[in-house]
């Protein structure tokens, strides 16, 4: 089967977790690019910059705007569908799920702090948790509508 098939017979949802899920990505790359190039010109882990977090935000929105208004277009009556029990079953244990995600990252953070009291790293740590919570929540509704639930 062909890529062009395989996403005609994907479920607007699905087609919705692949977009948000590669557009979170993006900008969590994105970010801690700048970061981490930030960290090593300093020779320490940069301090938050808001102006970071904004770009971020603003580059997620308009990104989310776009992806979703297009796959919405395409998809037509299905967009405005509610789930049906199979999606709302996926999107519960995809939850629950990235829920674990979170808290690995950000109790990592926690521990790096108090071990060497860098606030700084625990800001990082802790968005990262946030951006790595949600693209995993994306990821594991894929793998669950692959599955078939």
């Amino acid at each position: 089967m062909s890529v062009i098939e395989t996403v005609a017979n994907m479920s607007f949802r699905e087609k919705s977790a692949w977009g948000m899920g590669l557009i979170l990505s993006a900008g969590a790359v994105s970010y801690f690019g700048k970061v981490m190039s930030l960290s090593e010109a300093l020779g320490r882990t940069a301090p938050p910059i808001i102006g970071f977090v904004i770009a971020y935000v603003v580059f997620i929105v308009i990104a989310s705007v776009i992806v979703m208004s297009v796959l919405a277009g395409m998809a037509g009556k299905e967009a405005d569908a509610p789930a049906d029990e199979r999606e709302k079953i996926i999107a519960d244990k995809a939850g629950n799920w990235s829920g674990y995600v979170l808290a690995v990252p950000a109790l990592g953070g926690l521990w790096h702090y108090s071990v060497n009291l860098d606030g700084n790293m625990l800001f990082h740590l802790v968005f990262l948790s946030l951006m790595l919570s949600q693209i995993s929540e994306y990821a594991f509704q894929i793998f669950l509508y692959r599955r078939g639930g």
